[in-house]
Parts: structure tokens; C-alpha cells; sequence
């Protein structure tokens, strides 16, 4: 995890600085949620916090849990990770697992704040990655329908084109992360989903 040290730091001293008062929505996890520069203009009237940090895994989201979602006081945690686990050539058990563990953090340290994971998305440039991104999301739709304050996003299926192949237009050049229009549809995915709010 040491790797991610720097950038942890930086959000942990905008956090002290920025949040002062309770009660927040944050949306955090991998670059995918770093790169939402939209993110205040597109829900404004929740006031979201991003707490997103690049290239981070599901597993280093759970390691810093204590140290980046607890000061931040959220509300509501709108969650995305697991897309550089797989990438990092882990199996889509581990993914589970580190849900799991996260999900059990946020129970016993954040009792009644919900969490909403949105489910990993695939991209252009993982696509050879497909089918363990839908057994890992699978497993962790099962073990969020038995979780109280837990809520599963899907925005992996309208991300696909009839064809069921990643929609082009909502990815940057990379093929991995999402363009304005990709960004546009989390939106409105979300805003189905008012109890996350």
C-alpha cells in the first residue's frame, strides 16, 4: 500500500481542511471517482465529497478506510472499486473477499450509514476481462442483497451497446477511463437510486 502514501496524505489534509461539518455524501475509490471532476456540479444539492485516489484497488480502499472515510463523517458512501484488482491479475474470489471486508468496516465503524457499490464496469481496454468482472459483481450482488443499509448500482449493464460490448462514447482514448458522456450516465444511474442519498 505504500505506494499510495503520497496522494493519501494530500486527501487526508483537504479533508482536515475542507470538511468541517458532519453528515456528507462521499463518493470513494479508484480513479475512476478521482477523475469525476463533475462530481459537485452534477449533485449539487448533496454537497459530494470525492475521495477518490488513482490506480487504487478494492483491497487499498478497505486499508485506508479508517484513515480517509471515517474523518469525512459521510452519510451516504457511493463506492467503486474492484476494476484494478481484477486488472492486477487477482481472482474475482479476492474481489469478494475484500467487499466483504470492507462492507464489515463500514457496519461496525459507521453503523446505519449506507453504502452503494457500483458494480465494476467494463471497459475497452479490459474486455479480456469480462467474464470474471461479471462473476465478481455477481458474488457481490448475492452477498449485498443480505446486507441492511447495502445497495448494489448496476451501471455495468447500460454501459453496454445491444451487442453487449463496451459503449465507445463513454470512454476516454484509453479505452479504461470514462469520457464526459460515461461520466453523464453514472449520473443518471445514481439518480435512480434516491435511499443512497
Amino acid at each position: 500500500m505504500f505506494w499510495y502514501e503520497e496522494e493519501v496524505r494530500l486527501l487526508e489534509k483537504r479533508i482536515q481542511k475542507e470538511i468541517i461539518e458532519p453528515d456528507n455524501v462521499v463518493f470513494y475509490g479508484s480513479s475512476s471517482i478521482r477523475l469525476w471532476t463533475g462530481l459537485a456540479q452534477d449533485f449539487p444539492e448533496y454537497k459530494p465529497v470525492n475521495l477518490g485516489f488513482g490506480g487504487s484497488t478494492l483491497a487499498a480502499c478497505a486499508w485506508f478506510f479508517d484513515r480517509l472515510v471515517l474523518p469525512a463523517h459521510p452519510t451516504s458512501l457511493i463506492f467503486y472499486a474492484g476494476d484494478n484488482d481484477l486488472g492486477d491479475g487477482r481472482h474475482p474470489e479476492e474481489v469478494y473477499l475484500f467487499f466483504c471486508a470492507f462492507a464489515e468496516k463500514m457496519a461496525r465503524q459507521l453503523p446505519g450509514v449506507r453504502l452503494a457499490f457500483m458494480a465494476i464496469k467494463a471497459s475497452p481496454a479490459r474486455w479480456n476481462l469480462v467474464d470474471r468482472i461479471r462473476f465478481a459483481n455477481e458474488m457481490i450482488r448475492k452477498k449485498i442483497a443480505e446486507l441492511p443499509f447495502c445497495v448494489y448500482i448496476d451501471v455495468h449493464t447500460p454501459m453496454l451497446d445491444a451487442a453487449g460490448k463496451p459503449r465507445r462514447e463513454l470512454f476516454e482514448a484509453d479505452g479504461l477511463h470514462l469520457s464526459k458522456a460515461g461520466y453523464q450516465l453514472w449520473k443518471q444511474v445514481l439518480l435512480q437510486h434516491p435511499e443512497i442519498f
